[in-house]
């Protein structure tokens, strides 16, 4: 098996401190740089599996720095460069204190909600498992802050409630919705191109000298929920599960086994061929929404290659 980069722990050129998140580790270049190391840890329910997935780091960073390339002519990003398939090296921004969410269909958490009872703020007129919002552009779009946790809202009482609590100004959070429904219009148009439907998905936004910038990831498997275009409606009008490219189908690996993250469950066994088959489902995105072959980068010693590619770039 290959190997899987988990941790990391580097000490680069002006590093002045780290911050290791569920699945990145993000290094402060003197104040004014940040190095996101997209490792293969894989996290669900909140939980950090036990287990890296190979090549998950590298297919994340890749698929989000095309498309922070492809998205440019509709806002500034910040991305500088990507001096190794598992880095990228960017402007550091101070961010909102939101993560903006876009649903296109009643799937994942917003199915699981309407399960529990959930009607209020969501758009669905039945109680049909990945349906269709309609008039996704622009006046219904449904966005929703992850952080922190509200319920799901509509474009008006979002924008209520954030600017209630002074998270942003009426200003910033005009420039917040444009970017947010145009960065996801050009998504589902470049998903489309490739057979696939953007289903959902979230942005992070930051300001640096004044001007605001998309950072994080974008249109990857950690951040979005995608299904196969081909297919859809009949598996849709039979009630049929979707076929997906997404993190869920690892949701519903773990729901099936006994394991949503809660207070005394444990996650089940990660067992080499559950590994790879992870794996595997990443790659098949990865070569989907990119329409390129995945080229896998060495795993010998993937610290060492990161930490040279970086410092010769950070010099």
């Amino acid at each position: 098996m290959s190997k899987a980069l988990t941790r990391t722990d580097f000490n680069f050129p002006g590093q002045k401190s780290v911050y290791h998140g569920k699945v990145r580790d993000v290094y402060n270049i003197n104040d004014e740089k940040l190095v996101m190391v997209a490792t293969d840890r894989i996290s669900a329910f909140d939980v950090v599996l036990p287990e890296g997935i190979p090549y998950k780091g590298q297919m994340l960073n890749q698929i989000a720095a095309k498309f922070l390339d492809a998205t440019t002519d509709i806002c500034p990003n910040w991305k500088m460069a990507t001096p190794d398939p598992m880095v990228t090296v960017g402007v550091m921004c101070q961010g909102f204190p939101v993560e903006m969410i876009v649903r296109g269909y009643l799937c994942g958490s917003a199915w699981r909600a309407y399960k529990n009872g959930v009607r209020e703020n969501l758009w669905c007129t039945t109680s049909r498992r990945n349906e269709r919002k309609p008039e996704i552009f622009p006046n219904q779009s449904l966005l929703q802050p992850l952080k922190p946790k509200w319920a799901c809202m509509t474009k008006t009482s979002l924008r209520k409630k954030i600017l209630k609590q002074g998270l942003a100004t009426p200003e910033e959070y005009e420039i917040l919705e444009k970017y947010t429904l145009a960065l996801f219009k050009r998504g589902t148009e470049i998903a489309a191109e490739r057979g696939l439907i953007l289903v959902d998905t979230k942005y992070e936004f930051g300001k640096h000298n004044g001007t605001i910038y998309l950072m994080d990831e974008i249109h990857t498997p950690d951040s979005s929920r995608y299904f196969y275009l081909e297919g859809y409606e009949e598996r849709f009008a039979k009630g049929e599960p979707q076929k997906q490219l997404s993190k869920e189908f690892v949701r519903e690996w773990l729901m099936e086994n006994g394991f949503q993250g809660k207070e005394g469950q444990q996650v089940p066994e990660m067992t080499p061929e559950i590994v790879n088959s992870i794996s595997g489902r990443y790659m098949e995105l990865f070569e989907h929404i990119t329409g390129e072959k995945f080229v896998k980068a060495d795993t010998e010693n993937i610290a060492a290659r990161i930490e040279k590619n970086v410092t010769e770039y950070l010099k």
